[in-house]
Formats: structure tokens, sequence, C-alpha cells
């Protein structure tokens, strides 16, 4: 039995990355029977039947320390969230959305603001400040001119990373320009619509290094929250954790309770516009709430 790693699945074959390169193989039909889906970026073990052709079958798949649906990929861990400066403009309601998907999954996190050489005006700088202060770590980059690639690569090193944001901020340009050779596909902005033509077809795990692998994953401009229960909201939002638990009130939801200790930071060590996102993705989440009962 050799162990691997699942890089690709397409059409019922399995690409599994190993010490001996990647192999191409089936899963058993025991996973079919037991409604278990290989995907990528599960550490499994082959049967190898091949050796020469590189041929093989995925027997067993390990644990998974984490799943994400969209894309549909295992065991990552972290999200590297892209958004541009321009072109299209930075949608922070879209942004927050994002950066709650990979609080919930409990990935660390990697905030990129592409695309900063068409910021004539620097406007990116307040969206850092602030994204900064709540306890992420932002890289700024540029696919163009090549501003903060190496930051970038230093961020992804011995990591199994997902990219993810909107269409058209520049994500697989810039893992081109970070990583010659790999040649991913790219697509250009539409002008009218202002949004990118989505260009990445399915989740795949590309090796950077022995360890590093990313996926570059298709483009989408909303997200739904309504599996996140609107009471789990808070801890979801990283500058709130230090105050939650100093409200007057048990069970606190930092709305319109009073004495909250969260309300009391807003200004301060809580950005006014972040909290007013908090407000209004609960409203959303307890509006669907009501509407299921």
């Amino acid at each position: 039995m050799l162990e691997g790693v699942i890089v690709k699945g397409i059409g019922g074959f399995y690409y599994i990355d190993t010490t001996r390169g990647v192999f191409e193989t089936r899963a058993r039909g025991i996973f079919r029977k037991e409604g278990i889906r290989p995907t990528v970026g599960d550490l499994v073990k082959i049967s190898i039947l091949d050796e020469e052709n590189k041929k093989g079958s995925l027997d067993e798949i390990l644990p998974r320390r984490n799943e994400l649906i969209r894309p549909r990929v295992s065991n990552v861990d972290q999200a590297v969230i892209v958004f541009a400066a321009k072109s299209p403009n930075m949608n922070l309601d879209l942004l927050d959305r994002f950066l709650l998907l990979a609080e919930e999954q409990e990935l660390e996190i990697v905030i990129v603001i592409n695309k900063i050489d068409k910021d004539n005006k620097k406007e990116y700088e307040n969206p850092v400040m602030v994204y900064h202060k709540a306890g992420y770590r932002v890289v700024c980059t540029s696919a163009e001119t090549g501003a903060g690639l190496q930051d970038l690569k230093r961020a992804l090193d011995n990591k199994i990373s997902v990219f993810a944001g909107p269409s058209g901020v520049g994500k697989s340009s810039l893992i081109n320009a970070a990583f010659p050779g790999l040649e991913l596909n790219t697509g250009e902005i539409s002008e009218k619509i202002q949004r990118g033509r989505h260009t990445t077809r399915h989740a795949e795990l590309i090796p950077l290094s022995e360890k590093s692998y990313i996926v570059d994953s298709p483009g989408f401009t909303s997200l739904f929250l309504n599996h996140i229960p609107s009471e789990k909201l808070q801890y979801y939002f990283r500058e709130f954790e230090p105050f939650v638990h100093e409200c007057y009130y048990n069970g606190c939801m930092h709305i319109n309770e009073p004495d909250c200790a969260v309300k009391g930071e807003i200004g301060k060590t809580i950005d006014p516009m972040r909290y007013e996102r908090y407000v209004t993705i609960f409203h959303d989440l307890k509006n669907e709430e009501e509407r299921k009962k």
C-alpha cells in the first residue's frame, strides 16, 4: 500500500500524488456502495497495479481534518481570499462573507488585495488597516508589477491553501505571476459588467513543492450563510472575541442589548462598518431562521 493525496478527480479517475510519482487510479466499488465520495485533498492509500504506467487502485480514504463544499476539497490548511483593489471594486460585504465561511471551517486565513497598481488613490489602504487591526494577515499584491509576490509565496509555504474570491480579481494571474510555469487558465474582465468569466472549471490541487499545494477554485459573486446559526455569528468576527463574554447579559447578541461590551468598542477596536455588516448578516440569518419555523 502506498500513501498519497488526491490532486485531481475527472470522470471517475483519481490522480494520487505520492513519493513515487502521480498514479492514475479508480476508486473501489465499496466507496459508491457506502455513499463515500473521494475528494481532492483526501489522504489515501492505494494499491499499485502497474508501476511503469503509474496505474493503481484507490483502496482507503484516511480521516479528513475538514471538508469544504464549494470548492469541494478536503484537508485544507488555509484560505487565501483574494479581492481586487480596483477593477472590480472591492466589495467588503462579500469579503466578510468569505471570511465567515473560512472562520467557520477553522482555517487559517490570508487576505490578498490584488491589483494595487490600478488604485492610484491607494483607497485599498483603509480596508488593509481595518482587517489587519481585526487580526488578519493581509498581503497587498500586483500580478502586473510583481509587488507583494514574495510575501504571498511565504504565506503559501508548507500548506494546502484554497484560493477563493469573486470572479475577475486575478486569482489565476496572481498564481501564475508568483509561480511561473504553472500556466493556469486566465480570463479577461468584461468591461461591460466588470465581472470576470469563470475560467477555473474544477477543484485541483496544484503542487508548488513537496508539501505545498494550492487549490484554484471557481469564482462566484454571492455566498449563502444560512447554515450558520445566528447566535454563533459573533464568534466568527475576530475582533469581537475579547469582549463577547464581558457583556452584562448572558447570550448578548450585541444588537439592541444595553451594557454591551462589544458595542462599547465600536470606533475603538471594532470598525463601525464591520459592525454594521455584522448586524446586517445577523438579521439575515435570524429572518431565515424565523421563516423556516
